[in-house]
């Protein structure tokens, strides 16, 4: 007689779908309007009030992974910015002062006084704008691979070309090259991020959006808000920046260029991490912002 011994079930994974990071955390997902600008927003958790915000071309699941570390101590605040996501997409350039008038915008909305902003790529180029220009409403600030800072030609092109095939042809062997570009673990690139994506890309009216966000790869329209230190010394908000060993957009001598601005500002390099640490590594991520954003006075 023989006995078959019982297989063993494989592991679940570390990381199912968006869905299961936010299946046990309470939330709540609307729309909002924001100076007749249709803006969706999740919230979750309590205390402190911190704003997280996304990249070129992104939207607010790209910290889905987070939420709910960051819930345990924060009432975190996740948006799609005017021209991302599934907010309106109103046929204006989405330069960094129109991004930064729309996160203040939604501040107002939310009865939100003073927040601890944290943004990624873009989205920390916007936050570092709106403590420069709105000090009065920002606690303490995270930079997270800001990009660009030395605004290179050669970045700029590369990001405007692969983000204008991925929107023109939201096929699944473009939109995954260009999701793909984001992670150093490629294997993170799953077919549920590609698929959002695609359908982000898809939306009607996305390809006259996103040629108003990429208005920022162009060399001219950027000069006039690009990295500098005449607006980026007036932020007085203590200052984390977040920087990987991977970051596609630029290498550690930023992050020292853009310390030297920021007298008192705090590094901390996550290894083994790209474009979005916050998704490959959201446990040294939440860490980091708990430590930092609590670590003191606000």
């Amino acid at each position: 007689m023989t006995s078959t011994a019982p297989v063993a079930a494989p592991p679940i994974p570390d990381h199912v779908s968006i869905w299961g990071e936010l299946a046990d955390v309470d939330h709540e997902l609307r729309h909002v309007d924001v100076a007749g600008v249709r803006t969706r927003v999740l919230r979750a958790g309590s205390g402190p009030d911190l704003v997280l915000i996304h990249g070129t071309g992104g939207h607010l699941e790209a910290y889905a992974r987070d939420v709910a570390g960051l819930a345990a101590h924060f009432r975190v605040t996740l948006y799609d910015m005017v021209g991302h996501g599934w907010s309106d997409l109103p046929d204006v350039p989405y330069t960094v002062d129109v991004l930064s008038d729309h996160l203040v915008g939604l501040l107002d909305v939310l009865g939100i006084a003073r927040a601890h902003l944290s943004g990624e790529s873009l989205g920390g180029w916007v936050a570092a704008w709106t403590a420069a220009h709105h000090p009065e409403r920002v606690g303490r600030l995270v930079l997270n691979t800001p990009g660009n800072i030395a605004n290179k030609p050669e970045v700029m092109a590369r990001l405007r070309a692969s983000t204008t095939t991925a929107v023109t042809d939201p096929s699944d062997e473009n939109v995954r090259r260009r999701v793909a570009w984001l992670f150093h673990d490629t294997s993170m690139v799953t077919d549920e991020l590609v698929n959002l994506r695609r359908s982000v890309y898809s939306r009607e009216g996305f390809v006259a959006a996103i040629g108003n966000t990429l208005v920022l790869q162009d060399p001219a329209t950027r000069a006039r808000y690009s990295w500098d230190p005449s607006w980026v010394g007036r932020i007085t908000a203590p200052t984390l920046l977040l920087w990987t060993d991977h970051d596609p957009t630029g290498g550690l001598d930023e992050a020292e260029m853009l310390r030297s601005w920021l007298p008192g500002a705090e590094l901390h390099v996550v290894h083994g991490a790209g474009h979005w640490p916050q998704w490959e590594r959201p446990a040294e991520f939440v860490a980091e912002h708990e430590r930092f954003l609590l670590g003191g006075a606000s």
